[in-house]
């Protein structure tokens, strides 16, 4: 059964979600196994975007906080939070359609985020696209 990137980027959203929650709440946890909890078979895309976002945590938070006028990451809902340091990821490490990056984190912020964050979330992208 093949998978789609957006539903790829979903199960990252959460995993993401979930480290954060375990990082806050000082749980001991490995990735790899928050990831296999998550995704049936071992996925590229998955591992890439995780580690990346995870160790790249600092550098992706000073670029969202740039671009949040008067706010910062940190006061975003968790799931918004995890869907722009995704997208931020993807434009400044990947070779994905910039477009496509947008896009995609603009529908997951629409499922999960309300409109507020999700006008943030386009605003910073744009801004960091346009850069």
């Amino acid at each position: 059964m093949s998978v789609s990137r957006s539903e790829l980027r979903e199960k990252i959203m959460i995993i993401l979600y979930q480290v954060d929650m375990y990082e806050k709440n000082k749980y001991q946890y490995v990735v790899e196994d928050v990831i296999k909890e998550n995704v049936e078979i071992s996925n590229e895309f998955v591992t890439e975007i995780v580690n990346g976002v995870i160790s790249k945590k600092d550098i992706i938070d000073e670029y969202a906080n740039k671009y949040l006028s008067n706010w910062t990451i940190d006061r975003l809902d968790n799931l918004g939070s995890n869907i722009l340091r995704m997208a931020i990821y993807e434009i400044l490490y990947t070779n994905t359609p910039k477009i496509v990056v947008i896009n995609e984190a603009i529908e997951l912020a629409k499922k999960y985020s309300d409109e507020n964050v999700r006008k943030m979330i386009n605003a910073v992208l744009d801004k960091i696209v346009n850069e």
